[in-house]
């Protein structure tokens, strides 16, 4: 199976370094945000442009210059999405990340969230 066919509905989930690769690395199992979401199921994690340079760089054994970014670098399944009250945010809970041996550059525009990374898929 190639790496475009991996997720169905062919839509990516754009987030920072270094928490792609901790997903990857199976290390965060949510990612939070302020707003929820229904969408479930395999989603691109596309590694945004810009790395944090506040992240956790030792636990991955990486840094900000040599990691992967502005690439799609494997997909996660969302599993659910659960209103954190203290935090007063939201967590799509991750699960069964899969890293791809070749990295994928988009063709569509990232978007800070959720987008199409190849065009939209008409059934979705």
């Amino acid at each position: 199976m190639s790496n475009k066919n991996d997720v169905p509905s062919g839509r990516a989930i754009s987030i920072k370094q270094p928490f792609v690769e901790e997903i990857l690395q199976g290390y965060k199992k949510y990612e939070y945000r302020s707003r929820p979401t229904k969408i479930r199921g395999r989603v691109y994690l596309y590694a945004s442009q810009k790395p944090r340079d506040d992240g956790n760089w030792k636990r991955i054994k990486s840094d900000p210059e040599t990691i992967a970014k502005g690439v799609i670098v494997g997909s996660v399944e969302i599993v659910d999405c659960i209103y954190f009250e203290d935090d007063d945010r939201y967590g799509y809970k991750l699960k069964k990340p899969k890293r791809y041996k070749k990295h994928i550059v988009p063709k569509s525009q990232p978007q800070p969230c959720f987008f199409f990374p190849f065009g939209k898929k008409s059934k979705y």
